[in-house]
């Protein structure tokens, strides 16, 4: 079994992800993209001391860019929304200063 840390790359901090976080208590992480469900839960529940009523999953594709005549693309990646049993407890990312 992988480590929780390996799995949970980072929390996603957008307008929408902080809407969902607020209003329902969806929370939104890049994963790693071999990560499943099962393992994707855990992690969450290893880390933040927090019950996960379910794990919703997408895969996203990386965007073309250019840079003059040369184009490239960045690459894929997997977004995971957890979402917490009723009654837990919010989780932070970051702590007051």
């Amino acid at each position: 079994m992988r480590d929780a840390r390996q799995i949970i790359v980072a929390p996603l901090i957008t307008e929408k992800t902080t809407l969902l976080k607020e209003s329902k208590g969806i929370l939104a992480f890049r994963v790693d993209r071999r990560a499943n469900k099962i393992e994707i839960r855990r992690a969450v529940e290893t880390l933040f001391k927090v019950k996960v009523a379910g794990v919703r999953t997408e895969n996203v594709r990386g965007k073309e860019k250019r840079v003059g005549r040369y184009s490239g693309k960045r690459p894929d990646w997997k977004k995971a929304y957890v979402m917490l049993k009723p009654g837990e407890k919010p989780i932070e990312y970051f702590e007051a200063v």
